[in-house]
């Protein structure tokens, strides 16, 4: 083989990336991933048991710097903190532009093993409720596929990633393949109970999470240490970095290159194929180019729709597969920022075991059986009950040593309840190419156009009362409901952009996750989404890359790509 040719070319290390990588290497592909970012060294890149006195700003993080260089990436949750701030990228190497008026948070993460390193770790299985919710409202196109589709795919990966969860019998949330669930708080089995009591149509579960209760698949169970996002030096938590890559280095198939920014794809107009990527080397700003037969793009949704838009060719002068002209548009996320916490009396003589990397979980239970007036789709909670710690401090007035004893106590228990609302899809809500604005490398940037719609507006308000109400049905009391919507973004769960659909006219993608047009590249990552359903995504992104590779190798065996 040629060098620089390979069989099989991934575009990303992150979830989908991975397992595109493990998927076509088990199955004899000689495959390169791309990596735009650095290599990690869990022992050396890693920080979880780090001391807070050992940071040169104790974990407060030196903010004037960080402004600068990482505006909208400290925005993310407290993820992106001074422990695992190198985690995401610096905003002033990687800008983009939101549309005046519509701040769009674009949180990423460019090393090995991408935003897998960082993510929540909530596995939950979309079900038809979910994928004929667009048919059966006549809103954007059908899905291609149906629950029935991608079961036994979701059975697949759930078995080698290692999801801890409660069977509960759902039809609008299906169970799968679990290992033992984890342990809910005393308080939380309180709502649970209330909630039982109170409410025909609404139940609380624990997090489905990819995060081991017992040894598998050679990784060990979590110990609780519950900073997940500084890296998990025990492979407990599932990322490609801990379970898919190495998975795939062991065919002895498997290369990975770093400092590979990815410029775009090289179409060959003859064979209507991709040929080549055009890559930047991060580091020494080279141009190099790498050959293959098939190519998965799994660089998250809005980086895989920009190297699509920066391959536009005189036949696809909008971006490459892109006749439709549906690349850019639709995109989506969770809307977050309502819900409700109170004050849970009673359980003073007990604490919470460790620190769980888990919360709870409130499935979806508007616009499941009946209709709910107001707006279509619906939410879901996360959430959680604990003890206040000695933080609480902080929002209260005291000295002395009376004060500091007191806070070396627990305070009182707390149940909080955060709302994860569905997106509709909308063709105004799109991303294109900023030919005024470029990266370190070079390469033409975004300019994001997206906003919450009214129906979004109106879910989040029920979010908030309906919060209050199962928190004041399971006796809290000092009830704070909180409705402030986030930016588009902060959910980090992006998707759309280069949608899948049984028509090229309307769609980017097939039933597969290959491009109509291009008949050699597949889009496995979020930007091939339908539609955004209320649970977490990540779950259905490996079990469609894994569905597509299987796909992908056929078809080259035919000879067909």
């Amino acid at each position: 083989m040629a060098a620089n040719t390979y069989d099989a070319i991934v575009i990303g290390s992150g979830i989908t990336g991975g397992w595109a990588a493990k998927e076509l290497t088990e199955k004899g592909l000689n495959t390169l991933v791309l990596e735009a970012g650095r290599s990690i060294t869990p022992e050396r890149d890693y920080v979880e048991h780090v001391p807070v006195w050992e940071l040169k700003y104790r974990g407060w993080d030196d903010h004037v710097t960080r402004m600068k260089t990482q505006p909208i990436q400290r925005e993310c949750y407290y993820a992106c903190d001074e422990y695992s701030n190198n985690f995401f990228v610096s905003d002033t190497d990687n800008p983009y532009t939101s549309e005046e008026g519509k701040h769009f948070a674009w949180i990423r993460g460019r090393q090995v093993g991408g935003k897998s390193l960082t993510w929540g770790r909530q596995s939950y299985r979309w079900s038809d409720l979910d994928f004929e919710a667009n048919l059966k409202e006549g809103i954007a196109v059908d899905w291609p596929i149906r629950y029935a589709d991608i079961a036994p795919w979701y059975d697949y990966v759930e078995e080698f990633a290692g999801i801890s969860g409660q069977a509960e019998g759902l039809p609008q949330l299906p169970d799968g393949k679990f290992l033992p669930p984890m342990e809910m708080t005393c308080v939380e089995q309180d709502v649970r109970a209330a909630m039982a009591k109170h409410f025909d149509d609404r139940m609380m579960t624990i997090g489905r999470s990819a995060v081991l209760t017992r040894v598998h698949k050679g990784r060990a169970a979590c110990h609780y240490c519950g900073v997940c996002h500084r890296g998990c030096i025990t492979g407990s938590y599932f990322s490609s970095l801990s379970s898919t890559l190495p998975a795939a280095i062991k065919t002895g198939k498997f290369t990975i290159r770093p400092y590979s920014v990815v410029h775009s794809l090289v179409f060959d107009p003859s064979t209507r194929r991709v040929t080549g990527v055009r890559v930047i080397d991060a580091q020494t700003k080279n141009a190099l180019e790498f050959k293959a037969r098939v190519f998965f793009v799994c660089a998250s949704t809005l980086e895989s729709t920009r190297i699509l838009l920066n391959s536009a060719t005189t036949e696809f002068p909008n971006g490459l597969a892109n006749s439709s002209g549906e690349l850019g548009h639709n995109l989506m996320d969770h809307h977050m920022g309502a819900g409700a916490s109170g004050k849970m009396p009673g359980h003073e003589d007990k604490m919470p075991f460790g620190n769980r990397p888990n919360g709870i979980y409130v499935p979806r239970f508007r616009n499941v059986k009946t209709k709910q007036p107001d707006f279509l789709r619906g939410y879901g909670y996360q959430g959680g009950g604990s003890r206040d710690g000695w933080s609480r401090g902080a929002a209260m007035v005291g000295l002395g040593p009376e004060f500091k004893n007191m806070l070396k106590m627990p305070g009182s228990w707390r149940m909080s309840l955060g709302g994860f609302g569905e997106c509709l899809p909308n063709h105004d809500n799109y991303v294109e190419i900023d030919k005024g604005k470029v990266d370190a490398w070079g390469i033409p940037t975004l300019k994001i156009h997206c906003a919450w719609g009214e129906n979004e507006l109106a879910m989040s308000k029920d979010i908030a009362v309906q919060a209050a109400e199962i928190l004041a049905a399971a006796g809290a009391t000092e009830i704070s409901p909180f409705q402030k919507p986030s930016p588009p973004g902060l959910g980090i769960h992006e998707m759309g952009t280069a949608r899948m659909g049984r028509d090229p006219k309307t769609s980017v993608l097939n039933e597969h996750n290959q491009a109509h047009e291009v008949k050699n590249l597949f889009l496995p990552d979020g930007a091939s989404m339908v539609s955004s359903a209320c649970v977490n995504p990540s779950l259905t992104y490996m079990a469609l890359t894994a569905r597509a590779c299987d796909f992908a190798v056929s078809q080259l065996k035919k000879n067909e790509l």
